[in-house]
This record gives structure tokens, C-alpha cells and sequence, in this order.
């Protein structure tokens, strides 16, 4: 334990590993805390690229992550392979392992090499990390239906952490990790309901924080309840893909099968499609010869023509950024364009705010069943609640904003910032309070 301590008070590191992004900050002595800068910034994408290394050792390949996987995939000649949303698999024991390009790897492998990459990235700013940090974990991770599975994610993230090098990790609830963030603002004290939208799930904690300057007590022994939903911003994506792209490419299409049958297109090949992560799980030869054939007995043929290039040129990523600038538009401005151009794929289409707001109505249902379940679990009236602090992408979509002020009235200030690395600083801010 001396070592650990030793780890910490060397550097108390913060470690927010999210479906999009991740982050990692430091928090020195006088609880001042320092973000690592990447190349795309404060955030470092939570993704990977394969493909084919040009090296004289055949059969090898080259991996990179983060800012740089990007660039390899946008600028790629030749086809790679995408991986992303990987915090999305930690609860399945059905994902042991993958093919890529040949290659097989485990979850917590590729985890790794992720981790591995943007530890390298952040120590040619802060120096060496050592072994110890503080990392960010969801309240119940995305798809688990028990505290097993919950503990199953937990162990496949010990062990990928392991494989970068970090062998002493303390795990902190990302909301209750955001709530140290929003106690250094505290100039007196509140029972503050924390809201963490990330990609993969909504958390939510309870907490009765103090001034900052009173002594106050940690944030973590002042929590009152915590509770999750695994929907946040991957869902609220999925759904602009259903409604806005999938028909284009052959949702609800027919075919005609071998023995003459008029058959619907199956659907689940556009559960993968809307779950943009999965896409590159279609890529295999048994998914795209039968692609090939509902083509070639298709009524609609380029539709699913263009579901296949789609897939085959590994386009998710792009198909991302359309879906993602239309979603950022629609928080900003009732209507928008949702915009996608890529060779045999052309979409341009209108969207209100008021249909996006329809298509994510049942999920926006389950998040204030989920907030109405922690108040009721804790025994607490929402008029009791003095604040609520929001961060994540998804903060910053109205109708989100509406569930709160409904629920907790217009009164009850809802104050929002650093929605992207607030984590990862509570996080770096607990790793100093265990070395003290």
C-alpha cells in the first residue's frame, strides 16, 4: 500500500474512459487541477483503426487510436477496420473476442491498446503516470441486468488498465466524480441532484455538498443515492439513424427469395446500422454475401446498394459526424438539415426539433423514471433538491432540459460547464483526497 500511496501522491491522476471520449486530468497540492491536451484537445476520442501495415513483417498490422485513428481512417487508401463505443461491450459475456483483419482480440486487449495509446499521448505533456489513478466508472454499466454484470465490467476495466500499465485503480462513480468538480464552485451548502449524461448511460447521483471552503466534508461519504439507465447519447443517435437514414437504405424494403417469396429486408440489419459501433460487425463474408443477394432480388436494388457501400467502405464514422452535426443543430435551432454525401450514398433531408423530441420520447420516459426512482429511493421530495448540475453531451438537448424543470420546477437552477472533462477533474480531485 505504501507503493500506491506513494503512486498518488506523486501525481493524482483522474481517468474518465467514456464511449466517445475520454479524459485525463491531474490535481496538484492546492486542488488546482491540470486537463491533459491531445491533439483534438481537452478529449481523446475513444476509438481505434486497424489496417494492414506497409512493413517488411507480412500479416502485420498497424493500430492507432484516438486523434490519429481518425486521420488514418478519413485519409485511408485502402479498407481498415473502425472500432468505437468499445465501453459499450464491458457487461456482454457473449463479446469475448473479435476477428480484425485476421488478427483475434479480446475486449480488454483492445481497451488497452487504447489506453496504452493515449497514456503516451498525455505523458509527453505530464511525464510519467506511474501505476495508480482514479478512474470513472458508470452506475450500472450499459446492458448489464444485475450487480454481476456490473462487477463483470468492472474486471474486464481492471484488466485492460492492467495491460497499460496501471496496476492500482480505484474506481468512483461518474456522477459522484462530477460532484467533486461542482463542489469547488460551492460557496455554501446544497443537496445537489448530479446529472451525467454520457454516450452509453445516464447516471445520476444524490449529493449533499458543502462550501468547498468550510472544511467540507468528501464528496464521496456525502452521497445520499446514486441510480443509471443505459440511455444517453449513442440511443438518441440511433434514433435520427432510424427515422433519417435507414429507409433510404432499404428499412422496410422487399425482396424476393429463392423460392419466390416477397420478404421485408431483415430487420436486424439495421439495429447494426443504428448502433453505429456495430456497423463494422457487418463486415464480415457471411453478412455481405447475403447483403448481395437480397440485392440482387431486391425491388428497391439501390437502396441496399447503398446499404453495402455504406458497409463496405467503412463509412459509420462519417455517417456519425452527419447524425451528430444534426443533433447539435437541433439543440440549438427548432429545425435543421441532416446532410450526408458519400459516393453512392446522397441523403439530404429536413428534420424538426419536435420530431427528433417524438422519436426519443419513450427514452426520455425512462430517464425521469430513473430520476423519480432515485427520489423515491432516497426519500427525498424533488422541491428538496437545491440544484442540479448537468454535464455530458447530452445536457445540451431541450427536451432534457425540459424533463428537469418539469420535475424539479422552474426554480431550481440547473447549471451546467466543462461538460466534457468535468469527470475526469472530480475524478483527479478524489485521487489527491486519498493521498491525504
Amino acid at each position: 500500500m505504501a507503493c500506491s500511496e506513494e503512486n498518488i501522491l506523486r501525481k493524482a491522476i483522474g481517468l474518465d474512459f467514456g464511449t466517445t471520449n475520454s479524459a485525463l486530468a491531474i490535481a496538484k497540492p492546492d486542488t488546482t487541477v491540470q486537463l491533459a491536451e491531445f491533439k483534438s484537445g481537452a478529449t481523446f476520442r475513444s476509438i481505434l483503426y486497424f489496417e494492414e501495415s506497409d512493413s517488411a513483417q507480412a500479416g502485420k498490422l498497424r493500430v492507432v487510436a484516438g486523434p490519429d485513428a481518425i486521420q488514418s481512417y478519413l485519409s485511408a487508401k485502402t479498407p481498415g477496420r473502425l472500432i468505437q463505443s468499445m465501453k459499450s461491450y464491458l457487461a456482454s459475456r457473449l463479446f469475448t473476442q473479435t476477428q480484425i483483419l485476421g488478427e483475434t482480440y479480446a475486449l480488454d486487449d483492445l481497451i488497452g491498446i487504447l489506453l496504452r495509446y493515449l497514456r503516451k499521448s498525455a505523458e509527453q505533456q505530464l511525464g510519467d503516470l506511474g501505476s495508480t489513478l482514479v478512474v470513472g466508472r458508470p452506475v450500472h454499466f450499459s446492458g448489464a441486468k444485475d450487480k454481476a454484470d456490473d462487477e463483470f465490467a468492472v474486471n474486464r476495466l481492471r484488466a485492460a488498465f492492467g495491460n497499460a500499465g496501471f496496476t492500482d485503480v480505484h474506481f468512483l462513480a461518474e456522477p459522484v466524480a462530477a460532484a467533486y468538480k461542482y463542489q469547488q464552485w460551492l460557496d455554501h451548502e446544497e443537496l445537489v441532484l448530479i446529472a451525467d449524461f454520457g454516450g452509453g448511460t445516464s447516471d445520476f447521483s444524490l449529493v449533499q455538498l458543502q462550501a468547498k471552503s468550510s472544511g467540507a466534508k468528501k464528496a464521496q461519504s456525502s452521497v445520499i443515492g446514486t441510480d443509471g439507465v443505459g440511455i444517453a447519447g449513442d440511443t438518441f443517435d440511433s434514433k435520427l439513424v432510424r427515422n433519417l437514414v435507414a429507409p433510404i437504405l432499404g428499412l422496410g424494403s422487399k425482396y424476393k427469395s429463392q423460392f419466390g417469396k416477397v420478404l421485408t429486408v431483415p430487420n436486424w440489419l439495421y439495429e447494426h446500422l443504428e448502433r453505429w459501433h456495430y456497423l463494422t460487425f457487418l463486415k464480415t463474408r457471411k453478412n455481405m454475401e447475403l447483403l448481395r443477394r437480397i440485392r440482387f432480388e431486391a425491388l428497391e436494388p439501390q437502396k441496399i446498394e447503398a446499404f453495402i457501400d455504406l458497409v463496405d467502405h467503412d463509412l459509420g464514422y462519417r455517417l456519425y459526424q452527419s447524425i451528430e452535426q444534426t443533433k447539435c443543430t437541433l439543440s440549438k435551432e427548432t429545425q435543421g438539415e441532416f446532410h450526408f454525401q458519400e459516393t453512392t450514398v446522397s441523403i439530404d433531408k429536413p428534420v424538426a426539433r419536435s420530431h427528433f423530441e417524438d422519436w426519443i420520447d419513450l427514452e426520455v420516459v425512462q430517464i425521469g423514471r430513473c430520476v423519480g426512482r432515485l427520489l423515491t429511493t432516497c426519500n427525498v421530495a424533488a422541491r428538496d433538491v437545491d440544484a442540479i448540475f448537468m454535464t455530458g453531451g447530452s445536457s445540451f438537448v431541450p427536451v432534457i432540459r425540459r424533463l428537469f424543470e418539469h420535475k424539479f420546477g422552474v426554480e431550481t437552477p440547473i447549471r451546467a460547464g466543462q461538460e466534457f472533462t468535468s469527470v475526469a477533474e472530480g475524478l483527479a480531485i478524489h485521487a489527491l483526497e486519498l493521498s491525504n
